[in-house]
């Protein structure tokens, strides 16, 4: 009887050290969702003109983005607010807020993603994916393709972007004047914070 019971120990215990080993596989194989935090997310851009560089930011709105490892499957929407961009000039950011974006008419700029096409996000540690999606800006949908190290520690994915916004070809403004020539792309760098878990689905 002892010896049988010391089997039935010894058996639970090795099937809880498998079940162990097995989480992170498992985690790897279910969708996952990210939470973004705002307090924790910078979204910054970057304006050439001929005299000097302009750098400013906007305020993220709300985002979160659900992702499954094994098939690359992605969906969710970022939102930013049009209406927070900020550069340190009130004179020109109320002309690029009335004037260019428009925001009282398109409050939101948004990017909702579809697919990894390239890479997979590993469930600790660091990654580098391609992330394709739907940037949505002045009332216009635009597919693009990012490049996003990702970075997943415990329950924390932080991810950085950086590209390009080619404006005056989506059909905005240039802002340009007799005087002042500004370039006709901008330059948009992004820090994004969020919470990881299993996505409600799961």
């Amino acid at each position: 009887m002892k010896q049988r019971s010391t089997c039935i120990r010894r058996l639970a215990a090795g099937l809880a050290i498998l079940s162990a080993l097995a989480l992170p596989f498992s985690l790897a194989a279910q969708e996952r969702m990210v939470a973004l935090d705002p307090t924790k997310t910078t979204v910054q851009f970057t304006l050439g003109d001929i005299l000097h560089t302009v750098h400013g930011r906007f305020q993220l709105k709300q985002g979160s983005i659900v992702f499954d490892p094994s098939t690359g499957k992605a969906s969710g929407t970022v939102v930013v607010d049009a209406n927070s961009g900020d550069s340190g000039s009130s004179k020109r950011d109320k002309r690029m807020k009335r004037d260019i974006l428009e925001a009282d008419k398109y409050p939101d700029i948004s990017f909702s993603p579809t697919e990894i096409v390239e890479g997979k996000v590993a469930p600790q540690g660091n990654s580098q994916v391609q992330l394709k999606g739907i940037f949505r800006l002045h009332g216009a949908d635009h597919e693009i393709v990012i490049p996003v190290p990702v970075a997943i520690q415990g329950d924390q994915l932080t991810a950085r972007m950086h590209f390009v916004i080619p404006y005056v070809a989506w059909g905005l403004k240039n802002p340009s004047t007799l005087f002042l020539r500004v370039s006709d792309k901008v330059n948009i760098d992004i820090t994004a914070t969020g919470h990881l878990a299993a996505s409600v689905a799961q």
